[in-house]
């Protein structure tokens, strides 16, 4: 289940709600250009400023249209752990096929009440788990001894590692059988090379056939064209993060047609400045 090109997908809004008819559009575009996996409600869903009933509504609206075609997995998190299992009971209820469930962020827990959080939904809850190790985003870094234990866990199956560092890569599959899922689109093809086996891709919005193109050529040990590949897509993943996630990624679609400009505070509209960069490395794409 785990495995190729998997998008984070944005929220789409519409007059201050969720845009359900251009969210179903988006998720056709994704399934139609190879994408393996969709993630609503994650960081670049727009999560923290949802509440909890267009959560909900979101990921219940992403199962019933993907209809099985490919997997969902629904973000889940919460620095709360009675929270973050009243969302990951929703999502086993719905029918998502895993959940993604962030470190707990700003209460910036031990190791030890990392371990009990996750243990906790694991086992209160008999659904897939896939760990979010963030750091820049919550202030905790998950170890690479903690995500071990939690692997012995049956059903916590994957960690989607965007800490930014190959070594902490290394030394987690270097210590247990777990899969693990690049969140940082920079690094893609260096984590799929180093034994990873997919990615959570914000650019995977804007390009999902090149996404597809790079993880599969990948798994496929075709890295020579992974390469290729992940040397085309590095202005457009750095485009990406002019501006905090999902600003960029919002404004870029919203550039190409595909979703109105709304974007929830206390994120804000780009400055004028990033935004003619990112015009300008969407037009040396062909994007717009």
């Amino acid at each position: 289940m785990l495995q190729g090109s998997m998008v984070a997908i944005v929220t789409p809004f519409k007059d201050g709600k969720v845009d359900e008819e251009t969210l179903k559009n988006l998720i056709d575009r994704q399934i139609e250009n190879g994408t393996k996996g969709i993630i609503p409600c994650g960081t670049t869903g727009e999560s923290p400023t949802l509440t909890f009933d267009e959560h909900e509504k979101v990921i219940e609206l992403t199962v019933k249209h993907v209809a099985g075609r490919i997997p969902v997995i629904a973000g889940a998190g919460s620095n709360s752990t009675h929270e973050a299992l009243r969302l990951a009971r929703h999502a086993k209820d719905v029918g998502a096929d895993a959940i993604l469930v962030i470190t707990p962020y700003y209460n910036k827990p031990t190791q030890k009440g990392l371990y009990q959080h996750y243990k906790t939904i694991a086992d209160n809850v008999n659904i897939p788990i896939v760990i979010y190790n963030v750091p820049g985003r919550t202030g905790v870094n998950i170890e690479a001894e903690t995500v071990a234990e939690l692997s012995k866990i049956k059903n916590i199956i994957g960690i989607k590692e965007a800490s930014g560092s190959l070594d902490k890569v290394t030394d987690i599959l270097s210590r247990c059988d777990i899969t693990v899922l690049s969140g940082e689109d920079a690094l893609n093809y260096l984590i799929l090379a180093n034994g990873g086996k997919g990615a959570i891709s914000v650019t995977a919005n804007v390009v999902p056939e090149k996404c597809s193109k790079l993880c599969d050529a990948a798994l496929e040990g075709d890295f020579e064209t992974a390469k290729k590949l992940h040397y085309k897509l590095y202005s457009l993943n750095r485009a990406m993060f002019y501006e905090t996630n999902p600003i960029p990624v919002k404004t870029a679609l919203f550039m190409m047609g595909l979703i109105t400009m709304e974007i929830r505070s206390p994120l804000c509209q780009m400055q004028d400045s990033n935004r003619q960069k990112l015009e300008s490395v969407l037009k040396g794409y062909g994007l717009i």
